[in-house]
């Protein structure tokens, strides 16, 4: 599932994958494309925080990838 949260400001991409992660099935990877800086910090504390893997950040030109693996 690819979230594409790019011209979104913090806590924009944080929410979009929030939300993702609530509508996949375990085992389920997803991909959230941030332009917002903060999201760099954010997204992987909240990945650990909730009990998730973070399995990369791709940078890409003016934005990042942030591949996630949903754990329970």
């Amino acid at each position: 599932m690819i979230l594409d949260a790019r011209g979104s400001f913090c806590p924009g991409p944080l929410m979009e994958l929030i939300r993702g992660i609530k509508q996949a099935k375990v085992g389920e990877e997803l991909e959230v494309w941030s332009s917002d800086q903060g999201s760099k910090k954010d997204i992987p504390f909240w990945i650990q925080k909730a009990g998730h893997q973070l399995l990369g950040v791709v940078e890409e030109q003016g934005y990042a990838r942030f591949i996630v693996k949903k754990l329970k």
